[in-house]
């Protein structure tokens, strides 16, 4: 980096490029509340073609309500986002080629530069926190040792708990409906597959299509042998109190905890960190 170029280059080998360090950032919803644990909070937010029009609190995090919801899918336009006088888009990348949720040739119309980052399934959640933190710092915000203790200190508490004898086996799951839920694979999360690499006994629903998730009914879901349910969170699931009439899930979860899962948690250490040591005391029973 010279003394009048900001570069950064991201996961899809991008060598982006600004004529000076950005300061006003617009990001992707789950990479805005990364930044915000930063300490930098973003100018404003976009949501993905799953999203509505307005920000999905559960993406949001710890994220100030103040900050200016976008859009999301084709609402944000050209207008959408010049309104924010972005000087740097931050998004996320599943394939390692393509930002996810922000039109690139909308960003191009505004010479806006994009970065995008891999949440993709075989990125290891240490690389998920690593590459924001080396973002952070390029933005000119140092990193925290404290937030990296404590990220250490809560996969000590998952490693313990998923040691001692008796520990539940784990079914994450996001409800689709009454009849439907899709069940998670978990080496396809890097956060599940993290909690498997902890120690954590997490169900394979098993054979059948779907990358990410195996979609079916909750005959065959109640039917693995869970103790603990982590439940997808999100505007666009269905929450428990729902499906109290689904003999399936009431059967699934009686007795049984049910811990909110948010499959877009932003990769930042604190935010991580509280996940870990949720799952941590629902494995401790």
């Amino acid at each position: 980096m010279s003394s009048t170029t900001w570069e950064f280059t991201d996961d899809r080998g991008n060598v982006v490029r600004a004529p000076r360090r950005p300061a006003r950032v617009v990001a992707y919803i789950r990479a805005g509340a990364a930044l915000h644990e930063y300490g930098l909070t973003p100018a404003g937010i976009f949501g993905s073609g799953h999203d509505g029009e307005r920000a999905d609190p559960v993406k949001a995090g710890a994220l100030p309500a103040g900050v200016p919801y976008l859009g999301a899918g084709k609402t944000l336009d050209e207008e959408a986002l010049g309104a924010a006088a972005p000087e740097l888009i931050v998004d996320v990348t599943y394939d390692d080629h393509f930002a996810y949720a922000v039109d690139e040739g909308v960003a191009a119309s505004l010479g806006v530069p994009v970065v995008a980052l891999s949440v993709a399934g075989g990125t290891p959640l240490t690389r998920l926190v690593a590459r924001f933190t080396a973002l952070a710092e390029a933005l000119g915000l140092p990193a925290d040792p404290a937030a990296g203790d404590d990220l250490a200190q809560a996969r000590e508490s998952v490693r313990t708990a998923a040691a001692r004898p008796g520990a539940p086996r784990v079914l994450v799951l996001s409800a689709a409906g009454t009849e439907q839920v899709h069940l998670a694979r978990p080496g396809t999360w890097p956060e599940l597959r993290h909690l498997a690499e902890l120690g954590a006994d997490l169900v394979d629903p098993g054979p059948g299509p779907g990358l990410n998730w195996l979609t079916t009914d909750w005959e065959y879901a109640a039917g693995l042998g869970a103790d603990l349910v982590l439940a997808d969170a999100r505007g666009n699931a269905v929450p428990p109190a729902d499906l109290a009439g689904v003999p399936a899930w009431t059967r699934l979860t009686a007795g049984r905890p049910v811990l909110a899962w948010n499959p877009e948690l932003a990769p930042a250490p604190r935010a991580t960190a509280r996940f870990l040591r949720e799952v941590a005391t629902a494995l401790e029973g």
